[in-house]
C-alpha cells in the first residue's frame, strides 16, 4: 500500500529547512537531512526542488511577501499614524525583526553565489521602489530614493549588530530614536 499523499509538500520542505537553518549554514545541510526532517523521500524533495538555492529563494520569498503585504496594509490603514517618521520606524522595526533567514541569503551572496546575489539585488530593488513610493506619498520635499536607501542600509547594519548581540547598541532604542530624528528632520523642512 502506498503512503498517504501529502498535499503540502513544499510547505513541509520549507518548514524543515527553516528548522535546520536555525543551527546550520545552508551549505552544511544535505538534501537527505531536509527530506528526513520533512518526513518525505529524497526523490520527492528533488521533484519539488532541484537545488538548495531554490529552497532558500522560496523561504526568502515567503518572508518578503509577508513583509511587503504588511507594509502595504499598514500604510493603507486609515486608523494608523503612517506619517513619514512612523514609516521610517516601521520599516526598521520589521526589517530588524526578521533576521534569521536574511543572514543565510546574505552569507551565500557574499561568498560568491551569483544566483543568490542576483536574486537578492532584485528583491532590494523591488522593496526599495515600494518604500520610495510610500515616502513620496508622505513628503514631496525630501529625496525619497535617498531616504529609502538610508533606511535599508541602516536596517542591514542593525540586523547585523542584533545578530552579533552587540551589547553596546540598544537596537530597539536606536530604531525609536531614528523615528524621532526623522520627525525632527521633516518638521525642519
Amino acid at each position: 500500500m502506498a503512503a498517504p499523499r501529502k498535499d503540502n509538500v513544499k510547505e513541509l520542505i520549507i518548514n524543515a529547512t527553516e528548522q535546520l537553518l536555525e543551527t546550520q549554514k545552508l551549505s552544511e545541510i544535505t538534501f537527505a537531512q531536509i527530506a528526513a526532517s520533512a518526513g518525505i523521500s529524497k526523490g520527492t524533495l528533488y521533484y519539488h526542488y532541484k537545488n538548495k538555492n531554490d529552497i532558500l529563494f522560496d523561504i526568502t520569498d515567503k518572508y518578503l511577501k509577508q513583509q511587503w503585504d504588511d507594509l502595504i496594509a499598514w500604510t493603507e490603514n486609515p486608523e494608523k499614524d503612517t506619517s513619514l517618521h512612523r514609516l521610517v520606524q516601521y520599516v526598521l522595526e520589521r526589517d530588524v525583526s526578521n533576521v534569521g533567514m536574511r543572514l543565510h541569503f546574505f552569507y551565500d551572496a557574499m561568498l560568491g553565489n551569483e544566483e543568490v546575489r542576483s536574486k537578492l539585488m532584485q528583491r532590494y530593488f523591488d522593496f526599495a521602489n515600494l518604500i520610495s513610493k510610500k515616502i513620496s506619498e508622505r513628503n514631496e520635499k525630501l529625496p525619497a530614493e535617498y531616504i529609502t536607501w538610508l533606511i535599508l542600509l541602516v536596517s542591514d547594519g542593525l540586523f547585523i549588530h542584533k545578530t552579533l548581540q552587540n551589547e553596546n547598541l540598544d537596537v530597539d532604542l536606536f530604531i525609536k530614536q531614528s523615528g524621532q530624528f526623522a520627525k525632527q528632520l521633516i518638521s525642519s523642512t
